[in-house]
């Protein structure tokens, strides 16, 4: 049994959704000489305000104390569990859980989950700056994904839940290249370089090859250590989230 989106809730999610993609992908569609050094930091600035919406209209529509309390211990648990991998060599030992946590609790859950665990982590490793409001978009992205998977049990629903944690710890990463990637090369300097108004087509293969160049090992890295615990603890942790929602008796149904 999910948390609930009320109707409110899943507007404010789709408006956060609409200025997260800007907000990554703006570079990709300005004209030649239109990018400006200060566009990341106002996206950086705007974020927080945006997802801070998303966030109350989702725990105003659906999420009671017990899912409140629930969402502390995983934010808590994820926070305490991040420094044991992360930034080594890709190694994350917190997307699993976000995964896990996404797919009982539902899409609203995960996605204010993916926000509060890597603001919690950052607080705990001081690891604040204008690259978090980034991070914690594109982590709540990964819990949304986790909870909108079509509803299965078994080993089949461990097997597309280590699918699905490939792809995103993958595409993760792609996603925080693009946030600093038009300013981490000196336009058209290399073949991986960022060109202002070139064709959509020509940017997506030179962040490609950014991201092959530079980021690969951590995100293979992140997607290997994610899907291993997803199937190593994902028995376990199904069983024992989908006891305590029961228990919970969090109102309404969804796709947990």
């Amino acid at each position: 049994m999910s948390v609930p989106i009320r109707a409110r809730a899943a507007v404010a999610l789709g408006g956060s959704a609409v200025i997260g993609v800007a907000a990554f992908c703006w570079p990709l569609f300005v004209p030649a000489g239109g990018v400006s050094v200060e566009a990341p930091w106002l996206f950086a600035l705007l974020l927080p305000l945006v997802l801070a919406v998303a966030l109350a209209e989702i725990s105003s529509g659906g999420m009671d104390a017990k899912a409140v309390a629930m969402l502390g211990v995983l934010s808590a648990l994820g926070a305490a569990i991040r420094p044991l991998g992360a930034g080594t060599a890709g190694i994350e030992t917190v997307f699993f859980l976000l995964v896990l946590g996404g797919r009982v609790f539902g899409p609203g859950f995960g996605f204010v989950l993916g926000n509060t665990m890597l603001f919690a982590s950052a607080l705990l490793t001081g690891g604040i700056g204008p690259w978090l409001p980034y991070q914690m978009l594109a982590s709540s992205w990964v819990g949304l994904g986790a909870g909108l998977l079509p509803a299965m049990r078994g080993r089949v629903e461990l097997v597309v839940l280590a699918g699905y944690s490939a792809v995103a710890s993958v595409v993760y990463g792609l996603l925080l290249n693009l946030s600093f990637w038009p300013f981490a090369l000196s336009a058209g300097s290399t073949s991986v370089s960022y060109v202002p108004g070139a064709p959509l087509g020509d940017n997506l293969v030179r962040l490609v090859g950014f991201s092959l160049a530079t980021s690969l090992g951590w995100d293979v890295g992140r997607a290997v250590t994610t899907v291993v615990l997803v199937l190593v603890t994902g028995p376990v942790l199904l069983r024992t989230l989908r006891r305590a929602a029961r228990k919970a008796a969090f109102t309404g149904s969804g796709l947990g």
